[in-house]
């Protein structure tokens, strides 16, 4: 039955724990300026700067000094299960910004096509791909790359463009516009496998 006030098991139902205090911490690389000011994160670096804010989490974020140097200290209290699993991604949005001010990130994408070859040109500087004759249309497909994205054809390898930039999410986010911009409609897509797909992606200094 469906317990009712006065029903003696109700005593018994599972309550949901809440843990009084969770942390995690994250290192400060030594050549990496941060500034936390009201959940906004200012990160500094020899390839530019980034900011990100993360007033929609209830947490306490704050700079320290740790044992080994500069820390930032990600605060939740009185959390639930799945809220303090926003602890360890706002670390990873911000270890994310050390990795794009300290060596930027870099997405490789090839053009598939089977017999309608995929004209890509690139305008404006590196900023603009205007990509011609998809699957034989004569309408173009214009994408605008986010800010901070920058876009070039790879002269080593065929109907290969490489995108690079600082932040991440720009970086990848201006992928997936390129990526479906070039969507297959009204037809089998096991069949017409043609458009823009990424081939490769990570640190620019790593070398991908």
């Amino acid at each position: 039955c469906s317990f009712c006030s006065a029903c003696p098991a109700r005593g018994a139902l599972p309550g949901k724990m809440k843990t009084i205090l969770s942390s995690r911490t994250l290192d400060v690389p030594d050549t990496v300026e941060v500034t936390v000011n009201c959940r906004v994160v200012t990160v500094k670096g020899p390839r530019g700067e980034l900011s990100k804010s993360f007033k929609h989490q209830r947490v306490d974020l704050q700079l320290i000094e740790g044992e080994k140097g500069k820390q930032i200290l990600v605060e939740k209290w009185f959390g639930k299960t799945k809220q303090l699993a926003s602890l360890r991604t706002i670390i990873s949005h911000i270890n994310n910004m050390f990795g794009g001010v300290l060596q930027g990130y870099r997405y490789k994408m090839r053009s598939v096509y089977a017999h309608f070859p995929i004209n890509c040109t690139i305008e404006k500087a590196p900023h603009r791909i205007e990509i011609r004759n998809f699957l034989g249309e004569k309408r173009p497909r214009i994408v605008n790359m986010l800010e901070g994205v920058t876009i070039k054809r790879d002269k080593d390898v065929k109907d290969q463009y490489i995108l690079e930039g600082n932040d991440i999410e720009n970086v990848s986010r201006s992928c997936s516009l390129i990526y479906t911009a070039c969507l297959v409609k009204k037809k089998d897509i096991r069949k017409f496998l043609d458009g823009m797909y990424v081939s490769e992606k990570g640190l620019i200094q790593d070398g991908v």
